[in-house]
C-alpha cells in the first residue's frame, strides 16, 4: 500500500527470513560463521541460541544458500513432537518412504539410516534442521543423538542443527543430555542489535527494498532502538506499521511520534523487546515498593556484625555451605548497608571460598592482589547473566538496592532459574530474574592462569606456557601431544585453537586469552568451581 508513495520495489520490513534483508552485523557474521564451520565438519551437532526475533533462522537460511545443490536438506519448524513423530517427519523431509501407519521406531531409524549411507555413497552430504528446538522433549533430543551414532572411520553421516531460544542451552546442560552436550563441535548465542546496528539495519533493508534517501532521522532511529531493544523482528512490526502510518498522514520522514503510534497500534505499548524483560522484572518490584515502602523507610538499621535481609530470617554463613530453603527465597532483597566497603569485603570471602581459599582482607590487602599471589587473576567486565553462564565461573556483582544505593553480593551458583547469592554474610537462594532487575551487568570473577602465563598468546609467541596449551588440546581433542613439546605457538595450534573456540561459542580469533583459557580449564580442571554445578557430576 504504501510502497510506491516511498518508492519501494517491494516491503522492506517483513518478517519473513529473507537471506537477501540479512543484516550481517559482527554478530551475525560470527553466526553464520559458527554455521558455516560446523555444516562443513565431519558431522554431529551445531547450535544456534538467541531471543525471540534475533534473526537465528535468516542466518541459517543464509547458510542455506551457499551450500552444494546436491545436499539433502530437512527442515523441521514445529519440534513438538513425540520421538516416532519426528522420526516420521524426518522420513517426509528427506523423501523417505515408509509403511503406512507404521509406529516403528525401529523401522523409521533403518529406513533413515539407509538414506543416510546412500546419500554418503552418492557424495551428499545429509543436515537436518531444526527450528523453535527448545521445544523438543528430552525423549527427541536423546533420539536424535542416536541417529548421530551412523558413522564411517572418518566422519558422521548426519549433520544436525538446533535453533532455539536461551532455554534450549539450559535444556542442554541437564545431566541426561550430557552425551548430546558433548557432540556439540560448534555453538554460538546471538543477542540484539546494539544502536549502531539498528540505524544501519533500517538503512539496509530500506536500501535492497530500492530506497536510497532517508526516511527515519536519527532522533527517530534512537527512539525505535529503545522500543526494540535491539530485536529485529519488532524492529520490522514497528517500522512496517510506522511506514503505513506515515503514507495515511502524508508524511515524507518517519519521526518519533510515528514510530510510537506505531507501536501502541501492534505491540499496545511505546516499549518492546529488551524492555520487555525488563518490565516484567520491575513489575513485581514496583509493586514491592509500593506495599512495603514505609517498611523500607523504617527497617534500615546498622549492625556492625553482619548484613541483613530485609523482613527474611538470616542465613549465618558457616564453615559449611548452607543453601536456603524454598520459604527464604524472595524477590524483595534489600540488604542493610554498613558499609560498602565492608560489604564488598565480605562479598569477596565468599568468592574465595569458592576457590578454597581464606581471604582476610584486613591481613591479605586488595582482593585482587591475594588473587594474583595464590595463582588466580581478576577479570572485570560489564555483561549479562548468560555471558556469565557461558564462562561458568562464581561471581562478584555490584547490585543496586531500592534507593539506588549500590552493594556487592557473590554469585555462587545458579541452578535452572534460581540462584544463591551471598550479601555480606547471609547466603539466600532466589529467582535469577530478581538479580537482574537489581544488576547493571558490571562483575569480577576469579579465573586461574597457566602459571607461566603473562599475556596473550597470538602466532609466533614462544614460550613455556604454549607447552601448557599443547597438552591441554591433546586432552580436550584426545591426540598426542604435538611439535615434540615445542614452545612456539604454531599456526598448526592456532588452527586447532579456532577449532576449539568454535565448539565453545568463543571469537574464533586464535588468540588465547583470558575466557579460551577459562573454558580449557572447565573441561580439564576438576578443581575450579562453577556456577553450574552439574556439569562437574556428569564429568
Amino acid at each position: 500500500m504504501y510502497k510506491e508513495y516511498f518508492g519501494l520495489k517491494e516491503t522492506p520490513f517483513s518478517i519473513a527470513p529473507d537471506p537477501r534483508y540479512l543484516y550481517m552485523s559482527e554478530q551475525h557474521r560470527e553466526a553464520l560463521a559458527h554455521l558455516v564451520y560446523g555444516f562443513n565438519s565431519d558431522g554431529g551437532f551445531v547450535l544456534l541460541t538467541g531471543e525471540i526475533g534475533t534473526g537465528k533462522t535468516t542466518v541459517c537460511r543464509c547458510l542455506l544458500e551457499q551450500v552444494p545443490e546436491h545436499s539433502a536438506i530437512a527442515f523441521i519448524f514445529n519440534p513438538k513432537l513425540t520421538v516416532d513423530e519426528l522420526l516420521a517427519t524426518v522420513c517426509d523431509e528427506f523423501g523417505i518412504t515408509y509403511p503406512e501407519k507404521n509406529k516403528s521406531i525401529k523401522v523409521f531409524v533403518d529406513l533413515i539410516n539407509t538414506f543416510l549411507l546412500n546419500a554418503y555413497g552418492a557424495g551428499r552430504k545429509a543436515v537436518l534442521i531444526i527450528d523453535e528446538a527448545q521445544n523438543l522433549s528430552s525423549d527427541v533430543l536423546e533420539q536424535l543423538r542416536l541417529l548421530t551414532n551412523l558413522e564411517t572411520s572418518q566422519k558422521k553421516l548426519l549433520q544436525i542443527i538446533l535453533l532455539g531460544q536461551p532455554e534450549l542451552r539450559d535444556k542442554l546442560s541437564r545431566p541426561e543430555l550430557y552425551q548430546l552436550s558433548q557432540r556439540i563441535i560448534a555453538r554460538y548465542h546471538l543477542g540484539s542489535l546494539s544502536k549502531e546496528d539498528v540505524k544501519a539495519y533500517v538503512v539496509h533493508r530500506l536500501s535492497v527494498a530500492g530506497v536510497q534517501n532517508t526516511l527515519f532521522p536519527d532522533s527517530a532511529l534512537g527512539t525505535l532502538y529503545s522500543m526494540t531493544g535491539g530485536v529485529p523482528r519488532l524492529i520490522n512490526i514497528i517500522c512496517d506499521r510506522a511506514l503505513l502510518g506515515a503514507f495515511v498522514n502524508e508524511k515524507a520522514k518517519i519521526t518519533s511520534s510515528i514510530l510510537k503510534k506505531a507501536a501502541r497500534e501492534v505491540l499496545g505499548t511505546d516499549r518492546a523487546a529488551g524492555n520487555f524483560r525488563k518490565a516484567a522484572a520491575w513489575a513485581p518490584l514496583i509493586m514491592v515498593f509500593i506495599v512495603f515502602g514505609v517498611v523500607l523507610a523504617t527497617s534500615y538499621y546498622r549492625s556492625e556484625q553482619s548484613l541483613t535481609l530485609l523482613n527474611q530470617p538470616a542465613i549465618e554463613i558457616s564453615a559449611e555451605p548452607v543453601i536456603a530453603s524454598q520459604t527464604d527465597r524472595d524477590s524483595n532483597v534489600q540488604p542493610v548497608i554498613l558499609s560498602i566497603d565492608t560489604n564488598k569485603d565480605k562479598s569477596y570471602e565468599a568468592l574465595f571460598r569458592e576457590w578454597n581459599m581464606a581471604y582476610n582482607p584486613d591481613s591479605d590487602g586488595p582482593a585482587c592482589s591475594y588473587a594474583e599471589a595464590n595463582g588466580l587473576k581478576c577479570l572485570r567486565e560489564r555483561g549479562s547473566i548468560e555471558g556469565l553462564l557461558h564462562l561458568n565461573r562464581p561471581a562478584l556483582l555490584k547490585l543496586y538496592d531500592n534507593t539506588g544505593q549500590e552493594y556487592f553480593a557473590a554469585l555462587t551458583a545458579i541452578n535452572g532459574e534460581d540462584a544463591d547469592l551471598t550479601v555480606g554474610s547471609v547466603r539466600r537462594s532466589m529467582p535469577l530474574k530478581d538479580i537482574e532487575s537489581r544488576w547493571a551487568g558490571d562483575y569480577t570473577l576469579l579465573w586461574r592462569p597457566p602459571s607461566d602465563y603473562r599475556q596473550n598468546i597470538k602466532t609466533g609467541y614462544n614460550g613455556p606456557v604454549v607447552k601448557w596449551l599443547d597438552t591441554q588440546l591433546a586432552i580436550i581433542h584426545d591426540r598426542v601431544l604435538s611439535g615434540a613439546g615445542s614452545s612456539i605457538y604454531t599456526d598448526e595450534l592456532a588452527a586447532e585453537i579456532i577449532k576449539f573456540q568454535v565448539a565453545e561459542g568463543l571469537k574464533p580469533d586464535g588468540i588465547v586469552g583470558a575466557r579460551t583459557i577459562i573454558h580449557i580449564n572447565t573441561l580439564n580442571d576438576q578443581e575450579v568451581p562453577l556456577l553450574i554445578k552439574q556439569y562437574t557430576e556428569d564429568q
